[in-house]
């Protein structure tokens, strides 16, 4: 058996919330599993990033949960700001 360390398990739990946040919203379900998927690549010895990325999540949760909450925003760089 695997065991997790305290931001992996904080992480599992957050990707949880997301999912059952995401469930009464149509469409959400795929961004979330693809915006998890995608940062599951970070190294796990980049805490620093890891901890951004989870308190970012941590907000958009709580926008997710609002009822008045219809879609996501992303930011993306385009090809010019690389």
């Amino acid at each position: 058996m695997v065991r997790h360390s305290k931001l992996q398990k904080q992480v599992l739990s957050l990707y949880r919330q997301f999912l059952r946040a995401g469930q009464d919203k149509p469409g959400f379900l795929p961004r979330i599993r693809d915006e998890f998927r995608t940062n599951a690549r970070i190294s796990k010895t980049d805490v620093m990033h890891i901890e951004y990325l989870y308190r970012r999540a941590q907000r958009q949760l709580e926008q997710l949960k609002d009822v008045n909450t219809k879609q996501l925003g992303t930011f993306s760089k385009t090809s010019e700001e690389s």
